[in-house]
């Protein structure tokens, strides 16, 4: 019975010898083969087994795999059948050269000899990878298993420094041409429609998924905050006074004119009425009517000419006052300390800020309805720009240059900043892997072209062996 490295007898189990295809030296684990070792009971490598979680689902041992593990037991059949081919046909030429039979024998046994010495080296190696041959605890075998955390370290290690280095990275960017097929992609209009689209369900999904109450209180903090930040007294003089220049606000005169003359027209009894209800209890009645009919008239008159008349008077006095007005929102400190003043009442005012907050819905409704519609501006903007963009890419090479440059700074940056974190996602998965779901999944995958070996070793060391017995032979040994 075979011992393990710590000296104990181990479970009885098919040993992996070179006649049993896909047997394991390890022993079977009564718990079932996907928790080794659950039963506390010693490992076949002489270490005190813990209990281990399954592996992971994502290495599990699916159907594809044990076909694949299928077709390497018939590998292993035909690779032991060949060994067990030139062992009889050793068996006979050794036989047949001691019965007496001269010349071929000789050249025969030597070479069956050497096929198996070949086949059985190259058995040994191969199963080495997996398993402890025999289930002997030679040095320096089961080494997937046993070495799987070094392993995955060493090639999370040889990958940081091979594949992601800036310049490997760099150069791989700059080969692709990125900006050219990119510019040529873009600039057919089916490839445009389609980014389009994409671009606003992706917009229409991040609008859906921001909590209202959130984005108008941070908007509303905002505004708030820069609106307060800011002196609005000095931008709204200069807007006066450059609006007073063009002359803009003369329509605004225009229609205040045309509104108090129509209102005056239609409430001529009211303005008469309050100018006779402010005329002294003492004075008679019709003296009181005769005033408010004056005053009233006036007024009509007054307000006709004014909007009737460019060059009016009062036109021009409001003019003087505008200019006035902003000249001291630009200079004087007392105008400005009132406007910042009144700014701070307005923001404060509670009416305000519900709809600053408000304007948030309505913005995001209106992009929400201008994203879903394939004939919106936005979208078709949206499409042009991006097909305008393909054809400058395709175009211009200072531009592509640039774009490129850009794509391959910020991919250098990801792999020199995160080296450390890709690379020990390599070795920390490996390292989460079942020793023995690992050794079976790599066999599995691998298996068949380990077998070749040994077919390979066999033949090849049949042709020494024959080799090397020819040339003894001619130099007389």
């Amino acid at each position: 019975m075979a011992r393990n490295g710590a000296g104990k007898p181990e479970e009885p189990g098919r040993p992996d010898g070179p006649g049993t295809p896909g047997g394991s030296g390890a022993p079977r684990n009564p718990d079932g083969p996907g928790e080794p070792g659950a039963s506390g009971r010693p490992d076949a490598f002489g270490k005190p087994a813990k209990p281990r979680e399954s592996p992971l689902a994502s290495f599990a041992f699916t159907e594809a795999d044990e076909e694949k593990r299928r077709g390497v037991r018939r590998m292993k059949i035909t690779a032991t059948g060949l060994l067990l081919f030139v062992a009889v046909v050793y068996t006979l030429a050794t036989w047949a050269k001691n019965s007496g039979v001269g010349g071929w024998p000789g050249y025969v046994a030597a070479a069956a000899e050497a096929g198996m010495v070949g086949a059985l080296a190259d058995w040994f190696a191969v199963t080495a990878l997996f398993r402890r041959p025999l289930g002997l605890p030679i040095p320096h075998t089961a080494i997937i298993p046993t070495k799987k955390d070094q392993l995955g370290a060493s090639l999370g290690s040889f990958v940081g420094e091979n594949f992601l280095s800036g310049d490997v990275v760099r150069d791989r960017i700059h080969a692709l041409g990125i900006g050219a097929r990119l510019g040529s992609w873009l600039a057919e209009p089916a490839h445009a429609d389609r980014v389009t689209a994409e671009l606003a369900t992706a917009l229409r999904g991040a609008l859906t998924v921001l909590r209202d109450a959130d984005v108008q209180a941070v908007v509303g903090e905002a505004i708030t905050r820069r609106a307060g930040s800011v002196e609005v007294g000095p931008g709204v003089g200069k807007m006066l006074e450059k609006v007073v220049e063009d002359g803009g606000h003369r329509k605004v005169v225009d229609l205040v004119c045309v509104r108090a003359h129509d209102w005056l027209v239609e409430h001529g009894d009211s303005v008469m009425d309050a100018v006779q209800g402010g005329a002294p209890g003492w004075t008679p009645r019709f003296v009181d009517k005769r005033i408010g009919d004056r005053v009233y008239k006036e007024l009509l008159r007054f307000i006709t000419e004014m909007r009737d008349m460019p060059g009016h008077p009062a036109r021009g006095a409001i003019d003087t006052f505008l200019r006035d007005f902003a000249a001291d929102l630009q200079t004087d400190s007392d105008t400005r300390a009132r406007v910042e003043r009144l700014k701070s009442e307005i923001l404060g005012r509670g009416e305000v800020q519900d709809v600053i907050a408000s304007a948030w819905s309505s913005v995001r409704a209106m992009v929400i309805a201008a994203a879903e519609d394939e004939q919106s501006e936005l979208r078709l903007r949206a499409r042009a720009s991006l097909m305008s963009l393909g054809t400058r890419l395709a175009k211009d090479e200072r531009l592509r240059a640039k774009l490129e440059g850009w794509l391959e700074d910020a991919a250098v940056y990801v792999v020199t900043t995160y080296r450390a974190e890709i690379t020990s996602l390599i070795s920390d998965t490996v390292a989460g892997w079942d020793a023995e779901h690992t050794s079976k999944k790599i066999e599995a995958h691998i298996g068949r072209d380990l077998q070749f070996i040994r077919i390979n070793g066999t033949v090849v060391g049949a042709l020494a062996g024959l080799v090397i017995y020819t040339v003894s032979r001619a130099l007389g040994g």
